[in-house]
């Protein structure tokens, strides 16, 4: 069923409009007490009406009983409205509170104006209103309400559509599934489960949403026994015993190669042992350097510099950690060294965009910290490789250009192939949103290059894999058909703290039918409204979440079992990235939101994504203040000992 409905701008966790990242309201509540919470914990909806066509494009929930099931659904959740009969609502409609647009509402302290304002808004579709009731009511600590709340928008709501900061198509439906299965893992002390549910939404890949046909089947909450555990002390889930199962399908026959067993798990494979890649995205550049002033090569200044003139390189070698943050090197503060604290960390790979780099260096890493190295040609990113003029951009249906493109692949490929620490090659960054280069113009000429891109490199080296980067799932469909040849699909993605969702892991199984690998994932920490301290807590607590994800939809885990592994973005902050000098300084950290998304505050800062920072930047390249997120990994995602409690592979 193609569907045409009024599609709303949605900022997902953002606010929209300039001055309402500067939103202070007065009186402003961190928490309210919501009256009525419905009488059912799980709402039993075959009570209240029936599900027709489940998941079918005809799917819908038609209410038999309105009064039963509003009472049983509570405040806050589809079909009650007391919220309009509250005292409380009547008290804030004789203040200030709820002034303004309710877009002004997304990110605000005051979460009792916040759910009253969405909760009585008339101007949002139906399911656009219930999915950010279900987000506020989870932020308020209402997490039972929260799961009904977000379950309500696939039953009830299942076709709505918003829009994304970049004004691309957003599903309400699949991201509310997806929020409610982590939910339900998360907090077991809910005694809930999702089984069986999956909002599947054909074309969705085009960024056309006119185009688009929803088969939802909202599966069913039901009871299981509670745990008294915290989301983060519940016993471990079993693993399953890859051994024991048949192998399906190699890709690959080589020193690092894949192979898919009978149960449609993915498992990489180096050197004849498993391998989950705990990679990071390594850019150790210095204050006030800037690759828009030429003072500084992104893809390897690092690997060259060695500013104090002592004959090896600044940040690999010299970089220090300021335990106490006071901006100096006190005694107790000895040189280390980047590699050292990646390895203390457990990072077995990094994750380097475009070739070119200093490989005595990279040896030592793998020697001496058994690092390894994912290692990618931009493919004319950024018009990298291509030869074009930047203000043209690449053009993917250029011969010319495909020829410069693969010439830069054949110079990665021989100056590498051999090398030990190569796990497998990567082909562009996130090309598809059209970073200088027409690959979202005319994807099929794009893909079909990096096709043949890979077949070329698999012509030179038939030792490792070949991994795209897109940005996220766009465009999907249109490089599992055009590039079949690319062993592994690689996607950025920024998704939230809960991970990337059901919905992704199961999309790349059904369209790419092989494995993916998060090329990066992270978040700022940096949170406008929040302190130094909260703000970096905040920013662990999201790599928990993707971590977790990942994880979990490893071989052998309890997810779809095709997930290689991921690369945190990023070691240290970039202060260089906000934009262009004059209207930006590299030789300040730039706190001007770039971007609305799912991120701790509603916004991206490009400059505070490291897991490690460089203080107040006078002791550049070198000092190093360890955030949160960094011992999250070293104490414990990380950690070898709990590693292997995990049940998981050893290197």
């Amino acid at each position: 069923m193609r569907i045409n409905v009024a599609i709303a701008v949605l900022f997902f966790c953002s606010v929209l409009g300039k001055g309402a990242q500067a939103l202070s309201l007065p009186n402003a509540t961190t928490s309210f007490v919501l009256p009525e919470t419905g009488v059912d914990t799980a709402i039993a909806y075959e009570k209240y009406g029936t599900f027709e066509n489940v998941g079918t494009s005809k799917y819908q929930y038609i209410i038999k009983d309105r009064k039963g099931l509003s009472a049983a659904a509570g405040m806050g959740v589809y079909p009650n409205n007391s919220v309009t009969t509250s005292p409380t609502y009547k008290a804030l409609l004789k203040t200030t509170r709820l002034d303004g647009s309710v877009w002004d509402f997304v990110n605000s302290d005051d979460q009792e104006a916040q759910f009253y304002k969405w909760a009585t808004n008339q101007d949002q579709p139906a399911g656009l209103r219930q999915f950010y009731l279900a987000q506020i009511l989870q932020k308020s600590g209402y997490l039972a309400q929260a799961v009904k709340a977000y379950y309500a928008v696939a039953v009830h709501f299942p076709n709505t559509i918003g829009l994304t900061f970049w004004k691309t198509p957003w599903y309400p439906a699949a991201a509310a599934l997806d929020l409610t299965a982590w939910l339900t893992r998360e907090h077991p002390e809910l005694g809930l489960r999702l089984e069986g549910a999956r909002a599947r939404i054909i074309n969705r890949f085009d960024n056309d949403p006119h185009n688009d046909v929803f088969e939802v089947n909202p599966g069913r909450l039901i009871p299981v026994s509670k745990s008294s555990a915290s989301s983060h002390e519940k016993a471990i889930p079993a693993r399953i015993d890859l051994q024991s199962l048949a192998i399906k399908r190699h890709l690959g026959s080589g020193r690092v190669h894949l192979v898919q067993y009978s149960n449609d798990h993915w498992q990489l494979f180096v050197d004849s042992a498993p391998y989950i890649v705990r990679a990071i995205a390594y850019h150790a550049t210095k204050v006030g350097k800037s690759p828009d002033n030429g003072s500084l090569e992104v893809h390897k200044d690092w690997m060259l510099s060695h500013d104090n003139k002592n004959g090896t390189l600044d940040g690999p070698y010299n970089s220090w950690v300021d335990k106490n943050r006071n901006n100096k090197q006190d005694s107790d503060e000895p040189i280390i060294g980047d590699f050292q604290l990646m390895k203390d960390m457990g990072v077995n790979t990094i994750r380097l965009y475009h070739h070119g780099w200093n490989k005595n260096a990279l040896m030592d890493l793998y020697k001496n910290y058994g690092i390894r190295v994912i290692m990618g040609d931009y493919v004319g990113a950024y018009t990298m490789g291509s030869g074009a003029e930047w203000y043209r951009g690449t053009d993917y249906s250029d011969l010319k250009q495909q020829d410069s493109m693969l010439a830069s692949v054949k110079t990665m490929v021989e100056e590498y192939k051999n090398e030990p620490y190569l796990v497998f090659w990567v082909l562009g960054n996130e090309n598809n949103y059209a970073n200088a280069n027409n690959a979202s113009k005319n994807p099929e000429a794009y893909y079909k290059f990096l096709n043949r891109a890979a077949l070329y490199i698999k012509s030179l080296d038939a030792n490792h894999p070949v991994a795209i980067c897109n940005g996220d799932t766009l465009f999907l469909d249109k490089a599992a058909t055009y590039a079949p040849d690319v062993d592994i699909y690689g996607a950025n993605a920024y998704r939230g703290e809960h991970g990337f969702g059901d919905s992704f892991w199961q999309d790349v199984a059904e369209f790419w039918k092989k494995p993916v690998f998060i090329t990066e994932y992270g978040c700022p920490a940096y949170h406008h409204r929040r302190s130094a301290e909260e703000a970096e807590r905040m920013q662990a607590e999201y790599h928990r979440g993707n971590w977790n994800d990942i994880e979990r939809n490893t071989a052998g885990g309890m997810g779809m079992g095709n997930a290689l592994g991921g690369s945190a973005f990023e070691w240290v902050d970039e202060w260089w990235k906000a934009g262009p000098p004059p209207q930006y300084d590299p030789a300040i950290q730039d706190v001007t939101g770039q971007f609305g998304g799912p991120f701790p505050d509603g916004w991206s800062y490009e400059e505070w994504y490291g897991l490690t920072s460089q203080g107040n930047g006078k002791h550049s390249p070198y000092m190093r203040q360890l955030r949160p997120a960094y011992f999250l990994y070293k104490d414990e995602l990380w950690n070898s000992r709990k590693w292997a409690e995990r049940g998981l592979p050893s290197c």
